[in-house]
């Protein structure tokens, strides 16, 4: 009994000494519904030898658990916001790694004839003047926040409209779906509405405009703030990013043929 206890006792221990070190990072819906994730995360552990465990949440969520120290790091899409984060000191910089664009989806009738639009606040304004369903986050994600961006520059208040404005407080997949079930408009990243399933009726209404360009960014959290965050291991996922295995792999991902993200580290 006594040789069956201790061979369990330095089971445990072996356990422990192998386990791999493990980093919290932060991560938007979008970049989790891309299917890019489920590529880099098990060359990410493999290389650096770590656990990576991600948090799926909005980008105005994966701030506040960098504010509170809850991650050792985030990868977002808000530029604004990440600026404002570097100036209350929640991290020391900003890594551009890689980005898309965002687009109008809708309705294949098209009821606001946004199709015709040449620029994305005319797109807008066509919305709201036809009261046409429209989906929104409503989560203060990144796409949420560059969603309100949108209205503003089209001189719209969200605020004022009426029921055809539908915000979900939701995911960018379930945000989607609930845009199928109802034929409406909404505001996607490109990389998402790619990798999603569920497209209906539904189909690309108005893209390229300069305005819908999406940056990804990488912030390590603060360790002056938070002295518990994994400093070294967020920094070896820094540098792992702007890897030219990462850039490889990031500039090779595709869903039939299409590419969703264009690598644009600065090493």
């Amino acid at each position: 009994m006594k040789h069956l206890i201790y061979a369990l006792i330095a089971g445990l221990l072996l356990a422990t000494s192998v386990r791999a070190d493990v980093l919290k990072l932060a991560v938007t819906t979008s970049f989790n519904n891309s299917g890019l994730a489920d590529v880099l995360v098990p060359e990410i552990e493999k290389d650096l030898g770590i656990d990576l465990q991600l948090l799926v949440v909005g980008t105005g969520q994966a701030l506040r658990l960098g504010a509170a120290g809850d991650v050792d790091a985030i990868l977002v899409h808000a530029r604004a916001a990440e600026e404002a984060f570097i100036a209350e000191g929640h991290a020391a910089y900003r890594r551009e790694i890689m980005y898309n664009d965002f687009i109008i989806v809708g309705p294949q009738a098209d009821p606001a004839g946004v199709r015709g639009a040449t620029r994305v606040e005319d797109a807008f304004r066509q919305i709201a003047a036809a009261g046409a369903e429209f989906v929104s986050r409503g989560d203060d994600s990144g796409t949420h926040k560059k969603e309100l961006s949108l209205w503003m520059r089209a001189g719209e208040r969200p605020d004022a409209f009426s029921s055809w404005y539908r915000a979900v407080g939701a995911g960018m997949g379930a945000a989607l779906n609930t845009a199928a079930a109802l034929d409406a408009y909404i505001l996607a990243d490109r990389a998402s509405w790619l990798n999603f399933g569920n497209q209906q009726g539904l189909s690309i209404v108005f893209e390229g405009d300069k305005a819908l360009f999406n940056q990804y960014s990488y912030l390590p959290v603060s360790a002056v703030k938070h002295p518990h965050v994994q400093k070294d291991l967020a920094h070896a996922l820094d540098a792992w990013l702007i890897s030219a295995k990462a850039e490889e792999l990031i500039d090779g991902y595709q869903i039939e043929g299409k590419t969703l993200f264009v690598f644009n580290a600065v090493r």
